[in-house]
């Protein structure tokens, strides 16, 4: 029977999807039938009922069985009215912060980003906002690199690491670096955020999944973004999944994705590229999610002078 802490897993990888343009996943039966049963007894120990709820309304994505079928769809039901309704999960907590504004740092490009790196490390609201015993995050690399890819936020990993990009998503995304000719260490890794965005913890107060970072909270941690970007100078900007491209480019210009993927945008006065999260190709783990990110990066290599050569150009064909 799925847990209470599996049921909020679930409702943060259908906002995960949701964010990466998704509108349908696939559901085995006995999976489905796992959730029916599961909003029907202990209600009001787990709050089921709000969480699935939650799931329909906030992730607003079809569950629907992976095998064919030629009649309607398979959906799941959430008895709500029909079991006892416990109070909400809380949220995070109301984020209200001025943004910071990030002096005019002298030196050279290292000196420059040491000094920045002192500044978020020090920022009292980033330092309030990481968990207990967890670092804070700014990016890492080549301060000469040609490319910044820019993620949402630290994970688990990351904010334990002090550093973006370590986790299984990170992995993936070196190897992507590489099947482009550089090696990791010679682009630029970041994310819009500073800090992992907290949830509601688990038993021990563990940190159960990650949930996307508010406006408020990007809009805060974007001149530590821009001056990472000024610092740099790359010739081009690859976002990283939905949330990335909503901090860089607005989240009110476009609804999914799929409408702003594989184009050529601006930010900071620097061309952006949107692609999709390296979490959303471990999830989907096809060739055709896979061929769908390296067509907009065989466009970055192009637009920074890499030359995709013909065995480049027909990986995941």
């Amino acid at each position: 029977m799925p847990t209470r802490d599996q049921l909020l897993a679930l409702t943060d990888e259908l906002r995960r999807l949701k964010a990466g343009g998704e509108r349908r996943v696939a559901v085995a039966d006995e999976s489905l039938e796992l959730l029916r049963a599961a909003v029907k007894i202990r209600a009001a120990e787990w709050t089921e009922a709000t969480v699935v709820a939650d799931v329909a309304e906030v992730a607003a994505v079809e569950v629907r069985s992976p095998e064919p079928i030629p009649f309607a769809p398979r959906e799941i039901s959430v008895p709500v009215a029909a079991v006892p309704r416990a109070a909400p999960l809380p949220g995070p907590a109301k984020f209200s912060a001025a943004p910071p504004v990030v002096p005019v740092l002298a030196g050279d490009k290292t000196a420059r980003w040491e000094a920045l790196r002192e500044l978020v490390r020090n920022d009292p609201v980033c330092r309030a906002q990481a968990g207990p015993g967890k670092k804070i995050v700014l990016g890492a690399g080549s301060l000469e690199a040609a490319i910044v890819f820019i993620g949402e936020a630290p994970g688990a990993e990351e904010e334990v690491q002090g550093e973006p990009f370590v986790g299984e998503a990170g992995q993936l995304l070196t190897k992507m670096i590489q099947g482009m000719g550089p090696r990791r260490e010679q682009v630029y890794l970041c994310n819009v955020m500073n800090w992992r965005p907290a949830i509601p913890t688990g038993p021990g107060d563990v940190q159960l999944g990650n949930r996307p970072p508010t406006a408020e909270e990007m809009n805060y941690c974007l001149p530590y973004l821009r001056a990472q970007i000024e610092i740099v100078q790359p010739q081009v900007i690859v976002a990283l999944g939905a949330t990335a491209a909503g901090a860089l480019l607005g989240a009110h210009t476009f609804k999914a994705l799929g409408e702003i993927k594989g184009r050529w945008h601006e930010f900071a006065g620097r061309p952006v590229m949107v692609t999709y999260h390296p979490s959303y190709v471990l999830r989907s783990n096809s060739s055709r999610a896979k061929r769908a990110v390296w067509e907009d990066l065989l466009q970055v290599m192009e637009r920074v002078g890499l030359t995709p050569t013909e065995k480049q150009r027909g990986f995941f064909l």
